[in-house]
């Protein structure tokens, strides 16, 4: 889960978008591997175009590991460093979204941990539905949501997307990638490596770890959102919207001191405007580019959000207004993002107030009616139940056709050695969640990064989180 900005403004690249979902192609009627050897393997390997030291190849997976037998496979791109040899073995490195792929960013997070690297073989990989080769492509879903989380898209791009992807739906699930991710260690040659997942990736890889604890040797978990879902609520974002209040009132605490509330005067605003959902989405996508809320200098000069809620609590709107429209983008390029992917995994993965995505749509809105109604205040302060239900993951997935849900995995607990890192003014992943899969981890550590907000390992703007990153990932 991350709203558009790591991409709008973080990791911008240009990668020429592929047209059309990407297609499943036929297995070898013998069900060996293209190399003619009974196990997967690494294919077509070449340098990874701009990344000095990284070999770029695709692996054959099954399109349903349910029946990995079947006729149909995909072919995922691959970037391994070219250190075969590391002390350490295999870093499994597996980004966001979902939709985020994985080749495009590997010298970035090379970069960016060079004391790991040197010890690691960092390995990611374009999970099924993105990237260059293999991105989902929903045209008008993409132009209108791009890589957000939280701005609803309307009923027409969702019905594009679903006719888009037809039966094929069913697969593009944490599942089916967990499936994936175990080929590829397979393919690598190795009986165990470490894995490292970043927002939805968090989910990714304790997902892979909760069924095979066995092939995991350690986990880090950056930006965490839980891998399991007993509250049947996360889909509401709740956590998200009640974190808002108290990640705002820490920024105008930090000196100098506002000498206002902004929590209270958020709650005023939402409920004298129609656009709650916006707002929040600002919220979160602005957390990218000024993690103290307060910059008046960021955007251009039409930053300090905390600023903007006081002006138009206070009768002037104008601030805030010039913040939505500033941050309203989608249209991210889909080898870089896919929002076909996104809306596939969610809806099929997550629980909703209706139940999984096997309820049938037309049983949907009166159950969400009924959750709009009963949802008590405090569940979702300063905001309110109409923000709730008309998120974009909610309102995405209201109107989805019936699709194969993931089951969570068989375990709850992640019995490996586990570290936990959180920025504590990170809405997208708030820190409450880190708190909650804690609890699933009896070896877990977790650092909390004071003043830092999504994607300690990639953009933490100091140095702290990386650092027990590398302590973790170096000591025995």
């Amino acid at each position: 889960m991350r709203s558009r900005s790591i991409a709008a403004f973080a990791l911008v690249l240009a990668l020429v978008a592929p047209g059309g979902a990407a297609a499943a192609t036929p297995k070898p009627p013998d069900g060996r591997s293209p190399s003619g050897n009974s196990g997967p393997v690494l294919t077509d390997p070449r340098p990874c175009p701009g990344q000095a030291g990284f070999t770029c190849s695709y692996l054959t997976v099954p399109l349903d590991h349910r029946h990995p037998g079947g006729p149909e496979t995909l072919r995922l791109q691959v970037a391994t460093a070219d250190n075969a040899d590391a002390p350490k073995g295999v870093l499994m490195f597996l980004t966001g979204g979902p939709g985020q792929p994985g080749v495009p960013y590997v010298s970035r997070i090379a970069q960016r941990m060079p004391d790991v690297m040197k010890n690691y073989r960092l390995v990611m990989v374009d999970q099924r539905g993105t990237g260059e080769f293999g991105a989902i492509n929903c045209p008008a879903l993409q132009a209108e949501v791009g890589s957000g989380d939280i701005e609803p898209p309307t009923p027409g791009a969702v019905a594009e997307c679903a006719g888009v992807l037809g039966e094929r739906r069913h697969y593009y699930t944490t599942e089916q990638t967990v499936g994936d991710i175990d080929l590829l260690r397979r393919a690598l040659g190795v009986r165990s490596m470490t894995v490292d997942g970043v927002s939805y990736g968090t989910i990714t890889a304790a997902s892979y770890t909760a069924r095979h604890p066995q092939h995991v040797r350690k986990l880090v978990l950056d930006s965490v959102v839980p891998h399991r879902d007993p509250q049947r609520d996360n889909m509401l974002y709740l956590t998200s919207l009640r974190a808002t209040g108290r990640v705002l009132r820490d920024a105008c605490a930090t000196a100098p001191a506002c000498g206002f509330d902004p929590a209270e005067e958020l709650a005023w605003v939402v409920r004298h405007r129609t656009d709650s959902v916006l707002i929040w989405d600002m919220l979160v996508t602005y957390e990218y580019v000024d993690a103290t809320f307060r910059n008046p200098d960021a955007l251009g000069g039409a930053g300090d959000a905390v600023s903007a809620i006081h002006e138009a609590r206070n009768g002037n709107p104008a601030r805030l207004d010039r913040l939505l429209q500033f941050l309203n983008q989608g249209g991210d390029p889909v080898a870089q993002y896919s929002s076909g992917l996104h809306i596939a995994t969610i809806c099929a993965d997550g629980h909703f107030p209706w139940g999984t995505s096997e309820t049938r749509p037309s049983a949907r809105p009166a159950a969400l009616e009924r959750t709009r109604r009963t949802l008590p205040e405090r569940a979702t302060w300063p905001f309110t139940a109409d923000t709730a239900v008309g998120n974009g993951f909610v309102q995405e997935c209201l109107t989805w056709p019936w699709a194969r849900h993931t089951a969570e995995p068989p375990r709850a607990k992640l019995p490996v050695p586990v570290l936990l890192v959180n920025g504590d003014r990170d809405l997208s992943t708030p820190v409450e969640w880190a708190r909650e899969v804690l609890g699933y981890s009896p070896r877990g550590e977790l650092v909390v990064i004071k003043g830092a907000v999504h994607s300690i390992q990639n953009r933490e703007s100091g140095t702290e989180g990386r650092a027990a990153v590398t302590r973790f990932l170096l000591n025995d």
